[in-house]
């Protein structure tokens, strides 16, 4: 039996689940223990999860009763959906139900729920197309509502507010070679700052809040690794690379017309991110950040990381 504080961890073979898993799982002295849980206890992410000391879990977070027996016992959770895995707004709520719902019959002492704010509260009618009925980004403006569940159960959580992977450079994002030879990023982003962040940073950062006790359960953690320009982002590729990347500024209806699953979705995001930078990216200091993940990533530091998966 552990005498360390126990750790529930919703995704722990995604991105910031495992993020936190591998966090928890590199400091074996610092009184927490990993229960990953996944759908497929016998992937091979999950075993090597299993093998590095973490208990490995199978569960649905569709079906409460599943994710109940799972949080028996542990400390606390941290709470994460997979949206575009089914692009359904009320699937995600039905999932956030069950996990607030377990979480507070297993009364656990503290939640981590990977949200976003409400692009409503910021985008006019019509500026932007409305999208599942009555959202402008659904797979934000959703996550905002679910805060409202974890408040309204008593369940103590911090609301650790997320942002653009660094990690989408590597496929939706990556910088192409135009018909000239030359190497362009383009971002629907104008002059305005894109925050971004490491996905393994942001599972590093709620450990960090864990770290900090309960003190910042009612608070929300807006992350970001570095706030750059498109033209900022492309001096670093430059950088990398050693060849010029030219910043290609497109609009958000470049996005809605390519027709990607979600594009009207990540089209409305990307407004939202270049017209109200003040809000978004204003809420989001990589300083602050680093108090509680002194490994975070600058964009270089990341890149510098991953160059090779640039070659061309």
């Amino acid at each position: 039996m552990t005498s360390k504080k126990i750790i529930a961890v919703v995704g722990a073979t995604g991105q910031q689940g495992g993020g936190l898993a591998r966090a928890i799982l590199d400091d074996p002295d610092g009184g927490f223990a990993v229960r990953a849980l996944t759908r497929n206890a016998d992937s091979p992410a999950a075993k090597e999860l299993a093998a590095s000391g973490a208990e490995v879990v199978a569960v649905s977070v569709d079906d409460e009763e599943s994710l109940r027996t799972a949080l028996e016992g542990a400390y606390g959770a941290y709470f994460v959906t997979a949206f575009w895995e089914y692009n359904d707004v009320q699937r995600e709520q039905a999932q956030a139900r069950a996990m607030v719902n377990a979480a507070k019959a297993a009364g656990l002492q503290h939640v981590i729920w990977s949200t976003l704010p409400d692009t409503r509260d910021h985008l006019p009618a019509d500026r932007v197309p409305t999208l599942h009925g009555s959202y402008k980004t659904p797979h934000f403006d959703s996550k905002a509502e679910i805060d409202g569940f974890f408040r309204e159960a008593g369940v103590p959580t911090t609301f650790l507010s997320t942002t653009f992977y660094f990690d989408a450079f590597l496929d939706f994002f990556r910088p192409q070679r135009g018909a000239d030879g030359r190497l362009a990023l383009a971002l629907p982003m104008g002059d305005s700052p894109l925050p971004g962040i490491a996905s393994e940073d942001i599972g590093r950062t709620a450990y960090g809040i864990l770290q900090q006790g309960t003190g910042l359960v009612g608070e929300t953690i807006s992350v970001s690794g570095e706030n750059l320009t498109g033209a900022e982002y492309a001096a670093r590729f430059t950088a990398q690379l050693g060849e010029e990347v030219a910043y290609f500024p497109i609009s958000a209806e470049d996005v809605r017309a390519s027709g990607a699953p979600g594009a009207d979705d990540i089209a409305n995001m990307f407004v939202f991110y270049a017209e109200h930078a003040e809000f978004f990216a204003g809420a989001r200091d990589p300083e602050f950040v680093r108090t509680l993940n002194p490994r975070l990533k600058d964009f270089s530091t990341w890149l510098a990381a991953n160059g090779d998966k640039f070659a061309s």
